[in-house]
């Protein structure tokens, strides 16, 4: 959510995140399989929303890879939020 605190707006969080899933059920054809343990519960479903379990594997696999592209196309928008002269965690340990 680092895009809403870049605007100075992290509240809508969750208003945000609910709007992404509504639209992804209501005007998508993929019914939001929103990750992978969504995707493995509609398996046993029987609804429009349901998906066949002989799919899970290839839906949670684009599912993963869906997040990690999302996450380093997040971090080139908005940068990874540590300052350049910040260390990171593993770096504190080594010389800590």
């Amino acid at each position: 959510m680092q895009g809403l605190r870049h605007i100075r707006r992290p509240g809508l969080a969750p208003v945000a995140v609910a709007a992404y899933i509504g639209a992804a059920i209501w005007f998508t054809s993929s019914g939001s399989f929103a990750n992978p343990a969504a995707t493995l519960g509609r398996s046993f479903s029987d609804s429009f929303t349901g998906i066949a379990p002989a799919s899970v594997p290839a839906f949670a696999a684009a599912q993963l890879l869906g997040m990690l592209l999302g996450m380093v196309l997040a971090g080139v928008l908005y940068g990874t939020g540590r300052a350049s002269g910040e260390p990171n965690a593993a770096e504190a340990r080594r010389t800590g």
